[in-house]
């Protein structure tokens, strides 16, 4: 994923879904989507963002609870956990580089996605909806099944996304740059 930078310049790059690359040091902690040079905008996320700039924190706090994890360096789910499951699902629209050894990042994770930041919120979303019909699908209570499909078949995840976007202002705070 990553490779040597320009001579003289001990940047690591990161090899987008795109095509082209990106030099690590130009993704800074407040960016959430860039310009890229290809002429697509593509979404940023670091491993210090927070889950919830994808979704409600009463929700985070439930995946906590529930969802376990088999990592003993990320023992809790956090916004490793959510890019993993979009990585999985998208594997040819993701980079993921392990920064962990450049110290003038500011983090140790960095996922560029394909497409720009709203919609990988909606992917995002999309998928921890996918795992809760999982796991509700598991419940012994056909009542409460059904009660959650029904509820799903009326959630509108774009609406949804419009409206946690604006309650958090995500558009005024992205930062979006050209690279």
């Amino acid at each position: 994923m990553t490779k040597p930078g320009i001579p003289g310049d001990d940047a690591r790059t990161v090899d987008l879904p795109c095509g082209e690359t990106v030099r690590a040091t130009d993704l800074d902690l407040g960016m959430r989507e860039f310009e890229c040079a290809c002429g697509d905008v593509h979404a940023v996320v670091m491993d210090v963002h927070p889950p919830e700039r994808f979704l409600p924190e009463f929700l985070v706090d439930l995946l906590r609870e529930t969802v376990e994890t088999s990592s003993e360096e990320m023992p809790e789910f956090d916004t490793p956990h959510l890019l993993g499951v979009v990585l999985e699902e998208f594997p040819e629209q993701v980079a993921v580089a392990d920064l962990s050894d450049e110290g003038d990042v500011g983090y140790a994770l960095l996922w560029v996605a394909g497409f720009d930041s709203r919609r990988l919120h909606e992917v995002v979303v999309e998928l921890v909806i996918e795992l809760m019909e999982h796991a509700v699908s598991h419940a012994d209570d056909d009542a409460a099944i059904q009660e959650f499909e029904q509820q799903m078949l009326e959630f509108d995840v774009s609406a949804f996304v419009d409206q946690y976007r604006a309650e958090r202002d995500l558009d005024a705070d992205d930062v979006y740059s050209s690279v």
